[in-house]
């Protein structure tokens, strides 16, 4: 059966609802706009968390509504409610058309085309039984403990999502799409003496539970979790000025999706707020970077088969060997600059309105070897691991802390450091990348990007980089 078939079923005969009414309750709120759209979310989620040996909590929860936007020129109306009724939405079609009010536009068409099938339409709470989920953190507990004496606690969760969606638009235009979602994070402390560290590790996908369950891949993942906690027992101070930084592959894009991918998104630039605002056409990095932002990954977290407005997701070049040559879109942006949707319009849930997001943003690979950048390097830092980061999308400026980095000393690695946080600007530091890696990488699955109050699953990938030259914030005196 096709998407629209699957949630047919879940929206109109389970909720109750006329389509044929539902239709004209929609074309009569868009008429006179020139976008907009009805969407339907129904999503079961859920989430277990294992603690010092037990299972701490289980938490299962269902949810489901409707959103209602109208679009005339800039301005948007939007209702939702939590209630799948008639009546509902047609309380929120009046609300809706009061940004219509003496608006005669013509209604965008709908998006055209499906693209490929990107991950499973099974429900990964329905896939395993809930005990087959709390002896599999049981066995995490159990496996990590026995790795070494010096592990204090660990901590293991387990979540999944099954979220279905469907789209109507004036005219009858439907789309749909059904997401599975699930993320598996594993945390340890060690302690030795009187010092105490962390490591943790996460992954996850577009997928089934049973992925997880492989003791290849939640082993490899303790493991994983042990090793930085480990490093970080040995860190010390991390020095501060400005010097070289190596950013390894994988999850290190998270500072290129902060520093650049948010300063690429249409809203901003439209708005004149972004750092890379009227620069298409111009140089915004060094040669031979590559940016894209791509939405049709297989089974990847930040991967969708339409958006949330029914746009077919796509691979978006944004940077092409350092010239800026495009923007992601949602469809209000897209139109309001003169250029087309590139399905980037996402949002939380059927509470939010959408607006331009990266899904799975990617600094393409280059030809030099991980070795190569890391000999060139006499005094610099290698950072292999983020955490949190803050960016101001105007300025580009941004501060990012280094969960796992080491000194590089004559080209090697040196002493683990702990500490340590980046602090540059976007747009120059991009133009300071000198070598890039053949490694390219994507990262494990557990990106999560906010804006506006909205979180959203994203992934991000990259290959080995040198910046020549970025201020590192320590802790050494």
């Amino acid at each position: 059966m096709s998407h629209v078939t699957d949630t047919d079923d879940i929206f109109y005969t389970r909720a109750g609802l006329d389509r044929s009414r539902l239709e004209s309750i929609v074309d009569e709120a868009l008429k006179g706009a020139d976008d907009g759209e009805l969407y339907l979310e129904y999503c079961q989620s859920e989430g277990l968390a294992f603690d010092d040996g037990k299972l701490k909590s289980a938490s299962f929860d269902t949810t489901q509504g409707f959103g209602l936007r109208g679009i005339s020129g800039e301005a948007a109306g939007y209702a939702h409610a939590s209630e799948l009724s008639e009546a509902a939405i047609k309380r929120a079609a009046e609300t809706v058309k009061t940004v219509n009010s003496g608006h005669g536009g013509t209604m965008a068409e709908a998006p055209q085309g499906t693209n490929a099938k990107l991950y499973s339409d099974l429900n990964p709470l329905n896939d395993v039984p809930f005990d087959t989920k709390v002896k599999l953190l049981a066995e995490i507990d159990a496996y990590a403990r026995a790795k070494d004496p010096r592990i204090v606690q660990v901590s293991a969760s387990l979540s999944g999502e099954w979220q279905a969606i469907q789209i109507l638009r004036a005219g009858g235009d439907r789309m749909a799409d059904i997401r599975p979602l699930v993320r598996l994070n594993i945390s340890v402390v060690v302690a030795e003496g009187d010092r105490m560290e962390s490591g943790g590790y996460g992954g996850g996908g577009r997928f089934a539970y049973e992925s997880l369950l492989d003791p290849s891949y939640w082993q490899g993942g303790v493991d994983e979790a042990l090793r930085r906690a480990l490093v970080n027992l040995e860190s010390v101070d991390a020095p501060a000025g400005e010097m070289q930084v190596v950013l390894g592959s994988g999850w290190p894009g998270i500072l290129l999706h902060e520093a650049v991918g948010h300063g690429l998104e249409g809203d901003f630039n439209r708005k004149k707020t972004s750092a890379f605002s009227g620069l298409i056409g111009e140089r915004v990095a060094a040669p031979g970077v590559t940016v894209v932002d791509d939405g049709t990954m297989l089974d990847r977290r930040g991967s969708l088969t339409i958006d949330d407005e029914g746009t077919p997701t796509q691979s978006t070049t944004l940077i092409e060997d350092g010239i800026l040559v495009g923007y992601m879109q949602d469809r209000q942006n897209a139109r309001l600059m003169g250029m087309a949707p590139t399905g980037n319009g996402r949002r939380q849930s059927y509470a939010h309105i959408p607006m331009p997001r990266m899904t799975n943003t990617v600094m393409l690979a280059g030809e030099r070897e991980p070795e190569e950048i890391l000999s060139s390097v006499k005094d610099g830092l290698y950072a292999a691991n983020f955490g949190g980061g803050q960016v101001d999308i105007t300025s580009g400026k941004f501060v990012f802390s280094c969960t796992e980095a080491y000194l590089i000393e004559n080209g090697k690695l040196g002493a683990p450091v702990k500490g340590a946080t980046l602090i540059g600007n976007g747009p120059d530091v991009m133009k300071k990348i000198s070598m890039i890696g053949n490694d390219l990488a994507l990262d494990d699955g557990v990106g999560t990007c906010g804006k506006e109050g909205q979180g959203v699953p994203v992934g991000v990938g990259q290959p080995s980089i040198l910046i020549d030259g970025i201020t590192v914030g320590g802790t050494a005196a």
